[in-house]
């Protein structure tokens, strides 16, 4: 598969194929970029994630093979290390690969890993970044992860990452700062508590932006001791991003209604 086309050659005679980790970006088809749209029309073979639109599948051709590989808390399709080996395998047998990912395959996409998997075994890879689920949230919400009067600095962190409670994120967030908390709905009290724990006010702003850029999508404000509470009240569902800061509180009720309108 290149821009346009993708090969169909297979077997073990078959020179090998080619990956390529694809962002489909945070939800709306339309945040796609061109690249990344051509080579979804083109692909005869998708591996993707669980979180990837519908929509942006149906962009795939009719006989496309489309496999899942959907990873949720405590439950995984597929273990990392198989698609590694499905990514090289298929590749090796002389087909090109199209990896999709949710927001942009090297922000906790474990883009970085299926990349060192291929380029280990010999198989060329190629990275098409997509505007990462951050980026998407604050910019449907009208949440601006920086701005002049709030924020200079903003941090990304895993909130499902091994060993949360040893992670050290002291002077991440607090005044002038933007922390944006992927994957961090089920661990949202432990959370609000580390970060309580680290000197940050149980009073300071936040917003769970849920399904951003998407119709459905629902913006959720609360102080930070109020977190868990939150997310448990509104049952959020993934995909959420965690964001708390002062930039939260920046843009006014009614501009947040027409943003939410204006995707519907």
């Amino acid at each position: 598969m290149n821009q346009t086309t993708s090969s169909g050659a297979s077997g073990p005679n078959a020179p090998a194929g080619k990956v390529w980790l694809v962002g489909a970006g945070p939800g709306d088809p339309d945040l796609l970029t061109l690249r990344a749209a051509r080579l979804i029309m083109s692909a005869r073979l998708v591996v993707h994630d669980g979180l990837v639109d519908p929509r942006i599948l149906a962009m795939a051709p009719a006989g496309a093979r489309l496999i899942s590989v959907a990873k949720r808390r405590s439950r995984h399709s597929m273990p990392q290390d198989e698609i590694n080996a499905l990514l090289v395998r298929e590749a090796l047998a002389g087909g090109d690969v199209l990896r999709l990912k949710g927001g942009d395959p090297f922000i906790f996409g474990r883009g970085g890993e299926e990349a060192e998997a291929c380029l280990a075994a010999g198989v060329t890879v190629e990275v098409v970044p997509g505007i990462s689920a951050a980026v998407g949230a604050g910019a449907a919400a009208l949440l601006p992860l920086t701005h002049r009067d709030a924020a200079s600095v903003v941090s990304f962190v895993s909130g499902q990452c091994k060993g949360l409670s040893d992670q050290n994120w002291v002077g991440l967030a607090g005044v002038g700062r933007t922390l944006v908390i992927y994957m961090g709905l089920a661990t949202a009290a432990q959370i609000a508590e580390k970060l309580i724990a680290d000197g940050l006010s149980p009073e300071t702003p936040l917003a769970v932006v849920e399904n951003a850029t998407r119709p459905d999508m629902r913006v959720l404000r609360s102080p930070l001791a109020a977190l868990a509470d939150l997310v448990e009240r509104e049952r959020v569902q993934s995909p959420a991003l965690i964001i708390i800061g002062a930039v939260t509180a920046r843009a006014p009720s009614e501009i947040r209604q027409v943003a939410l309108e204006a995707i519907k």
